[in-house]
């Protein structure tokens, strides 16, 4: 569910490709519909309607938007730009933000213009790339990680599991470090902080031993890094002391922030795995050895896609597979839940928390910062996408932030953090909140009565107009059926009931 009522949907427009330089948008000639429903996907159907015009283009003309579309006329386009006019724009509740200064943030009292970066992975791999994307708005880039390994990469080296409309929900990488020489990525820091000097340039570093920790932290100093993060968490550098082998031994995590402190003086973040039971103590060593912050998580160890035929899992490189790092969507209540840990830890108490993990839209990234991030980082979204989501992540962040009264990221920031508990045992369960059926939304289905008699607990039957009836005797309030119904015809009646 979304966690704010919304009007449109990604599925109403689940057959959108959103296409790059979009055949939609040329044949309009008064609108911008890709961005639009760019918007729609991404969350954020309410800045999507402050940009429409004052009267409405879309209701007497001839769709010419939707017969260039590349899908054969099958994204509804039309409607969905009445829909924004009609149902959305008159329900606005305040005027667009004029300016992004409710997004303005620090990293370890460095100012940064938003809280978005992108973060240590091929997004953020070369000059080019670096640029562009600070260029469409990004606040800043984890470099992909610098290392003295000789990285040789296999082909091919990603794969995915997709949703019904072909997005991937969740993503799978068996790549590993940059394979440019330190001296190249140098010079990329240097040319970047001399035609970007406001972004923010995060060094992602790995060493082999102490005294390349340290040579890797100066250097990368010394050439324009604003802050260093410390790669403890790769899952495909996991041999001897590298990668997640260190996130996994707090002694070495200690000691390798050391080694990294002794080399420079800017900032510096530990960037955490999550493949362990718990975070807190791998981030309390990592502020004993000097560190500023904390970044999690990285990706999680994962085999996926096991092929029936020749048993082999994906990627497929000459017969083989191997364990590598899951990222994604699917990831995120498993990043929120460590990014939780952190924050509730006395020990990291006014330490940075960069937070990453599944954000794809500015409500995920706002799940970040309500759990205490400072920043957020993102790539599985970026590859997926493209930079250009960082439009409607600026734009979503800045309208809510507007419409709650807020005049800064730092007064919502842990707003969550002490209503979620590690155990279920505080939890009031004397009290049971039914379900609010809908019946003008509700085709009919029967979804939610094969999900309850299923795996519930037989509360719901179909009247004789093929609508859900429930029985208040059988049901739990589980909620199972508002999760089920393809129509969003079910949701909470906000009210909770004393059980008899």
């Amino acid at each position: 569910m979304y966690m704010f009522t919304r009007i449109l949907n990604r599925s109403d427009m689940i057959t959108c490709l959103l296409c790059h330089d979009a055949p939609c948008s040329k044949a309009c000639p008064k609108l911008n519909p890709a961005a639009l429903l760019r918007s729609i996907w991404f969350s954020n159907e309410k800045s999507a309607a402050y940009r429409l015009p004052p009267q409405n283009p879309c209701e007497d003309c001839d769709a010419s938007c939707e017969k260039s579309c590349i899908r054969d006329k099958s994204v509804p386009i039309k409607n969905l730009m009445n829909r924004l006019h009609k149902e959305v724009k008159p329900n606005l509740e305040i005027p667009c933000p004029e300016n992004e200064e409710r997004l303005k943030t620090k990293l370890c009292g460095i100012p940064l213009e938003n809280p978005f970066l992108l973060s240590s992975s091929v997004v953020g791999s070369t000059y080019d790339m670096c640029a562009r994307a600070f260029e469409a708005g990004w606040a800043g880039v984890s470099f992909k990680t610098i290392c003295t390994i000789d990285i040789h990469e296999a082909s091919p080296r990603f794969s995915a599991i997709k949703s019904d409309s072909g997005s991937i929900v969740g993503f799978k990488n068996i790549e590993q470090l940059s394979d440019h020489s330190v001296a190249e990525n140098m010079a990329i820091f240097r040319k970047l902080k001399q035609n970007y000097p406001t972004k923010f340039i995060l060094a992602s570093i790995m060493g082999k031993n102490d005294d390349e920790w340290e040579e890797l932290s100066r250097l990368c100093e010394e050439n324009g890094a604003d802050a260093i993060e410390l790669n403890f968490s790769c899952p495909n550098m996991a041999d001897g002391e590298l990668g997640s082998a260190i996130g996994q031994v707090p002694e070495l995590v200690e000691r390798f922030t050391k080694a990294a402190r002794r080399g420079a003086k800017i900032p510096i973040l530990a960037k955490l795995t999550p493949n362990v039971a718990q975070m807190s103590p791998a981030a309390e060593a990592a502020v004993r050895g000097g560190a500023d912050g904390i970044a999690a998580i990285n990706t999680i160890k994962s085999i996926i896609g096991v092929n029936p035929d020749t048993y082999v899992s994906a990627p497929e490189v000459h017969g083989m597979s191997a364990v590598g790092g899951y990222s994604g969507n699917a990831v995120r209540p498993i990043a929120l839940r460590f990014i939780a840990e952190l924050s509730k830890n006395p020990a990291l108490s006014g330490k940075h928390i960069s937070g990453m993990g599944g954000i794809e839209t500015w409500q995920d990234a706002l799940e970040f910062i309500l759990l205490g991030a400072g920043t957020v980082q993102v790539t599985t979204a970026v590859m997926q996408y493209g930079y250009r989501i960082i439009d409607d992540l600026k734009s979503g962040l800045n309208l809510y932030l507007a419409e709650k009264g807020f005049s800064s990221l730092e007064e919502v920031r842990g707003r969550a953090v002490n209503l979620v508990s590690e155990t279920t045992d505080v939890l009031e369960r004397d009290t049971v909140a039914f379900p609010k059926f809908h019946r003008e939304k509700c085709v009919g289905c029967g979804r939610c009565v094969i999900s309850c008699a299923d795996g519930g607990h037989q509360a719901l039957v179909l009247d004789e107009k093929r609508k859900p009836v429930m029985n208040g005797k059988k049901c739990v309030g589980c909620h199972l059926c508002i999760l089920v119904c393809p129509q969003q015809a079910i949701s909470s009646s906000g009210k909770w009931l004393t059980k008899k």
